[in-house]
């Protein structure tokens, strides 16, 4: 557990906000409600000390623990003693559904939708339900843009820019967590075939960046990069503290929840039961639009009044659950396609945008750099997904196939742009 910040001291003392829900009876003894999350302390110590003030008689006490990490630890005898687990990974949620791990949520759903533009709030047995989403979309530097004359991108098609050559901080699917639904979302947007080659035409602008959390924004925020791709939170945290950046919302985008769920063994199922209710109120879904936080609440009247994205006035745009057998897949063609011969690829990209400007017909080199090593009814096969998941490497001898296919029609592309005089 971590130690207790400054933040949470002066929002935890004794009289920040009891005097507004009253005081626990004296001599009391409070119960505790452990929960295990990867919030950060700056979100968890408003929910924390709200909470408490509601409920006197209950007291949080905190275990930090990755996505990665807290599969392993609530698999323990007793769950490690958690009453709650509360954090951004729907994989974790669904795995250890299956295991048996979480018990039957009895929340009131009077005020909570089944669905945020298309992306499911719970699963279908009442386990686990999102507390709050985020979207994916772009960081951006409006300082850069402004010096460039260029507007700011409003869809994915704008990171094809030229301009932006070399500008674009790109997360690679394969080892940046939040990153694979990026590559479904411009997938099941323009189609299997028009997709890869718009990606293959944003890779060629972009840098791979293999570090995830707050690195994509400290990229732009720094002046290193113009644009990064992200999910939200971490660039409205950067925004947060003070730096210069900008967070867009393309038209088209996907939602990731954030769920919570009560373990099925939970030592204080009563107190469990409280903070989920109280996360999930009008109360605790409006600490999430507090400046220090700027998450994406789960009920629509938590938007009354405000400004900004509202994901309940985006049109449906990313089907998450078709998404997800794929991704692990997608993920290994990216690899294959457009970052093991990243280097390579910009190169013929540049190319290409130099002849296209000179007003020479290249479009069979960029045909063939935008081809994907397989058709969609492949990589739509049980069969392969199966191969090709999330918790195994990819098998070599097919990846090896995948490059030398890729490599072949790079090798066509140049051809061609040398008999084009490109």
């Amino acid at each position: 557990m971590r130690p207790t910040s400054r933040l949470r001291r002066r929002l935890l003392c004794a009289g920040a906000l009891a005097p507004l829900f009253g005081s626990r009876p004296a001599g009391a003894t409070p119960a505790t409600v452990t929960v295990v999350t990867s919030y950060p302390d700056e979100f968890v110590a408003r929910i924390e000390a709200a909470f408490e003030a509601a409920h006197p008689g209950q007291r949080l006490r905190v275990v930090w623990r990755s996505a990665a990490d807290a599969a392993d630890y609530l698999r323990q005898p007793g769950h490690g003693g958690a009453d709650v687990y509360w954090l951004p990974s729907p994989r974790n949620f669904a795995r250890l559904a299956d295991q048996g791990i979480w018990q039957k949520l009895t929340v009131d759903r009077e005020k909570l939708p089944k669905t945020i533009a298309g992306t499911a709030l719970a699963d279908p047995g009442e386990h686990y339900t999102a507390s709050e989403v985020a979207g994916f979309g772009f960081a951006v530097d409006p300082a850069w843009f402004a010096s460039q004359g260029m507007a700011l991108p409003r869809d994915w098609p704008d990171l094809a820019d030229p301009r932006l050559a070399g500008r674009i901080a790109l997360p690679i699917p394969s080892r940046v967590g939040f990153a694979p639904p990026m590559v479904e979302i411009v997938l099941q947007a323009w189609g299997w075939d028009d997709g890869w080659a718009l990606w293959s035409a944003i890779a060629g602008n972009a840098v791979p960046v293999e570090r995830a959390s707050t690195f994509v924004s400290d990229l732009v925020a720094d002046g290193r990069q113009a644009l990064g791709l992200s999910i939200d939170f971490f660039v409205n945290a950067a925004i947060a503290n003070g730096k210069p950046l900008q967070f867009i919302y393309p038209a088209h985008t996907g939602l990731n929840p954030a769920h919570i769920a009560i373990t099925r063994s939970a030592p204080n199922p009563e107190g469990a039961r409280r903070f989920v209710d109280f996360v999930l109120s009008a109360q605790g879904q409006a600490l999430l639009r507090h400046p220090d936080i700027r998450r994406l609440p789960v009920r629509p009247d938590a938007y009354a009044g405000t400004t900004g994205f509202n994901p309940f006035a985006a049109a449906p745009a990313f089907d998450a659950e078709r998404a997800r057998p794929r991704l692990a897949l997608s993920s290994a063609i990216f690899d294959a396609m457009l970052i093991a011969p990243h280097a390579e690829l910009s190169r013929l990209w540049q190319r290409i945008h130099r002849a296209e400007a000179d007003g020479r017909d290249v479009a069979t080199a960029r045909r063939l750099l935008g081809m994907p090593p397989l058709d969609e009814a492949a990589a739509n096969a049980p069969a392969l997904q199966r191969q090709l998941t999330q918790d195994a490497a990819p098998p070599e001898r097919l990846l090896a196939d995948w490059r030398r296919l890729c490599a072949s029609r790079r090798a066509q592309a140049a051809r061609q742009l040398d008999g084009a005089g490109a």
